[in-house]
């Protein structure tokens, strides 16, 4: 595991940023793949509630990462505790639609619903910080 930690603070932060990068464009990927809509479509469209519930997920995610890298000393440890974040991250969207049996989620994005659109950012948002608080890796 030492070949993975970075000495150089410079370097670091660029391999922790670059990794976070590339986790985030994967883990945006995968979010698009489980929302019945194309997220950067209905952004593009100016459906505001998309744009809401994609930001939460950017958010999200990011804050997770921070987390993570706050905690870990090696790019390994990081990823690692940045996928479970992720990992529960995913597990709350899908909590969240469950929870709603009125309606369907994903539908009321998509029709621009920003009532939704802002809880699910706001659920995104919250959460990252109760999972971000749970990784202690030292």
């Amino acid at each position: 595991m030492e070949q993975w930690i970075i000495e150089n603070e410079y370097v670091r932060t660029l391999a922790f940023y670059s990794v976070s990068i590339l986790a985030l464009v994967v883990f945006l990927a995968v979010f698009e793949t489980v929302t019945t809509y194309k997220n950067w479509e209905e952004i593009k469209n100016g459906n505001l509630a998309v744009a809401m519930a994609t930001s939460g997920k950017i958010f999200g995610v990011a804050n997770i990462f921070r987390h993570s890298i706050q905690h870990s000393d090696s790019l390994l440890i990081m990823l690692m505790w940045g996928a479970i974040g992720f990992v529960l991250l995913l597990i709350s969207y899908f909590i969240f639609e469950f929870l709603m049996p009125s309606f369907k989620v994903d539908e009321e994005i998509k029709r621009d619903n920003r009532a939704v659109g802002l809880m699910s950012m706001v659920i995104s948002i919250g959460l990252s910080y109760v999972i971000g608080a749970g990784i202690i890796t030292r």
